[in-house]
């Protein structure tokens, strides 16, 4: 058994197969990967890893199968799954993951490889668990799968406490002790129990506010789209393999990336902190719905034509074309008055909320400071936009729903 600080949980106790897994090289690796990627380039304090997320989950994890009465072998792999459920991530956590499944077709919780191999897979052998088994439940799969990954995942409950933590923002803030507590199996889907509706509204609320205030900041998503240029242009540069890229940590690609005659520009601009700014920042509204729906070498040809239009380098501009909104908390399940219902169909709030996420969708065209104007302008004429004002506009600056609008 082993007792860790932690600085949201307290203390955390590790035992069996979990305290097993805690010193395997590719738990360790955790250490050295950043939980939110280049989000420290706006919060400077954000600098925690996937390693203490994965103890927080397992931490939650292990509250949660107390509550809900599961022990033995099932426990078991939860807490293993709990513990491994971020080893599959490659350097800066999600920034590189499109870029790496276009590769591998794998993205990050696709682990039954590798939690079979190596000493991952000597310790699950060791306490008489299926690699695979436990691979199925990092994936989400089966009844206890939902406790990992799910609408009421503890990995959730941990990431948005911890983000907040780091960040110092308030709005991540829920109460998970509440939320784990109150988890119920009912015909085999993990819900809430009754009286809950405000609970599970909370979850929903922390991720619409933590959405645009940090994980889709506007320097968090530029920072992000330069980042993965310059993995892609490692790939193409033939310096190392998407495989190889994978199973980097943030270390290992920094290095890569300074050490390419191929990437040197972007290194020096995302060391220095000096990053390209918003030539277009474009509603939902006045984007054409085939730009939304394009896929990666139709973008890319779009970045080609405007800046051959604009008269510069291609590689200076980068169209970044979020997926359409959407809000997978709204079919968390909550009991009410002895049925299983949606929240999306309970409660007003999640229509007030979606109208919110709407308005503050952006595509986003970036290029260095000096060649943005005639790369705005470029990109208005190729991608079809619909803006007669400023390129760039504020996502405060837009309107938001309330909720007497959704309150018969």
């Amino acid at each position: 058994m082993k007792t860790i600080k932690d600085s949201v949980h307290d203390h955390i106790v590790v035992d069996g197969v979990a305290r097993d897994l805690l010193d395997t090289p590719a738990v360790q690796r955790l250490r050295n990967i950043a939980q939110l990627g280049t989000v420290s380039l706006v919060y400077p304090s954000a600098n925690h890893t996937r390693f203490e997320h994965s103890l927080g989950v397992y931490h939650l994890a292990c509250e949660a199968l107390e509550h809900l009465g599961i022990g033995g072998i099932e426990a078991e792999r939860v807490q293993a799954a709990a513990i491994l459920h971020d080893v599959g991530h490659g350097p800066f956590s999600h920034n590189l993951e499109e870029l790496t499944h276009r590769k591998t077709g794998r993205y990050h919780d696709d682990v039954h490889d590798l939690l079979a191999a190596g000493e991952i897979g000597d310790v699950l052998r060791e306490h008489d668990l299926d690699p695979d088994a436990v691979a199925d439940l990092v994936a989400g799969d089966g009844r206890f799968g939902q406790i990992v990954s799910g609408e009421l995942d503890v990995d959730r409950m941990d990431y948005l406490v911890r983000d907040a933590h780091h960040t110092g923002v308030p709005y991540g803030t829920i109460d998970h002790g509440r939320l784990v507590r109150e988890l119920r199996f009912a015909d085999g889907e993990l819900v809430l129990a009754e009286g809950n509706v405000q609970t599970a509204e909370s979850l929903l609320v922390a991720r619409a506010l933590m959405n645009p205030t940090v994980y889709s900041h506007s320097v968090a998503r530029i920072s992000k789209a330069m980042l993965r240029r310059a993995g892609e242009q490692l790939l193409e540069a033939e310096e190392t393999d998407a495989h190889t890229l994978q199973r980097m940590d943030d270390h290992d690609l920094i290095v890569a990336l300074r050490s390419s005659g191929a990437t040197e520009e972007f290194s020096r601009r995302l060391d220095h902190r000096d990053l390209y700014k918003r030539a277009v920042w474009a509603e939902i509204d006045d984007v054409p719905g085939g730009i939304i729906e394009a896929d990666h070498e139709s973008i890319r040809e779009f970045e080609r034509e405007i800046a051959n239009i604009a008269g510069v380098d291609p590689e200076t501009v980068i169209v970044d074309v979020p997926s359409r909104p959407s809000m997978k908390e709204s079919t968390t399940r909550v009991l009410v008055n002895g049925d299983v219902r949606q929240l999306g169909r309970q409660s007003p709030l999640v229509d007030a909320l979606r109208s919110a996420q709407y308005s503050q969708w952006r595509l986003g065209v970036y290029s260095p400071d000096e060649v943005r104007e005639p790369v705005g302008r470029a990109a208005v004429d190729v991608l079809g936009l619909d803006i007669d004002g400023p390129l760039v506009t504020e996502v405060r600056d837009g309107l938001y729903a309330t909720l007497d609008q959704f309150v018969d």
